[in-house]
């Protein structure tokens, strides 16, 4: 199993951040956006928030690779809906590259 930690800002919008934090909760969940994130070898995702700041676990599958969670993304359109949706909530990282999204954090420590 691997484990990929990755953040993204929120706009710094109490309102926005509740309504972010509303279509997380298991209830209001889409069922197509939880396939395809396992359909992609993803087999565990906590997302945290400390102010407007989100930091995403991912713990995978051993053959787990961004670029085809990427690919499967571009072809599924509710995920590009859902993407599109939660892009109103998100702001990048001020050293995100262009059109980048969730940043791949570093690991820097380990017990």
């Amino acid at each position: 199993m691997k484990k990929y930690c990755l953040a993204v800002d929120l706009k710094d919008d109490q309102e926005l951040i509740a309504e972010y934090e509303k279509w997380h909760k298991p209830e209001n969940a889409r069922p197509e956006i939880i396939k395809s994130i396992k359909d992609a070898g993803i087999i565990r995702m906590d997302i945290f928030r400390t102010g407007n700041r989100l930091f995403m676990i991912m713990e995978t599958e051993d053959n787990f690779d961004f670029a085809t969670k990427a690919a499967m993304d571009a072809g599924n359109q509710e995920v590009q809906d859902w993407e599109q949706f939660v892009w109103k909530f998100q702001q990048p990282l001020p050293w995100a590259a262009p059109g980048e999204k969730w940043v791949l954090m570093d690991q820097i420590f380990e017990l």
